[in-house]
């Protein structure tokens, strides 16, 4: 096994911060209750109540996925791959419940759908960054 650069290991550490932000959304948006839904805007009401239950699988999925896999990268472990290919899949069902079944472009509006694309690019980031690990022999 090879040691990887310094830089690796500080992205593995950002990025794991990210996505523990990931997780903490996540937590919260599970707390939110009726009354706290209905304090929103109503076009975030509409978006909260159209959204497929699965899709919260989904992002469980994503930000799990993500978050483990950081931690991978951080043990130096190949399996970190398979993490973030589960966390990309839960972005794009995400994505698919987001965007396709339901407007969240137009409900939520541009910010939504910019946040959601950082995400995506940060998602496939962190997978080629692990196959690089895989590659270069510092993931094991």
């Amino acid at each position: 096994m090879n040691k990887p650069p310094k830089w690796f290991t500080i992205v593995a550490v950002v990025a794991l911060l990210w996505n523990l932000l990931g997780c903490l959304a996540f937590a919260m948006d599970l707390m939110l209750t009726a009354e706290d839904i209905a304090k929103m805007p109503e076009a975030q009401q509409a978006l909260y109540e159209a959204r497929p239950g699965w899709s919260l699988i989904a992002t469980a999925l994503a930000v799990l996925g993500g978050a483990l896999g950081c931690v991978g990268l951080l043990i130096r472990k190949r399996w970190a791959l398979h993490l973030f290919a589960i966390s990309l899949l839960g972005i794009g069902l995400q994505d698919m419940a987001l965007f396709v079944l339901v407007d969240g472009a137009g409900l939520a509006g541009p910010g939504v759908v910019a946040m959601q694309a950082m995400v995506l690019v940060i998602a496939i980031g962190l997978l080629l960054l692990s196959l690089k690990g895989i590659a270069r022999e510092w993931l094991t």
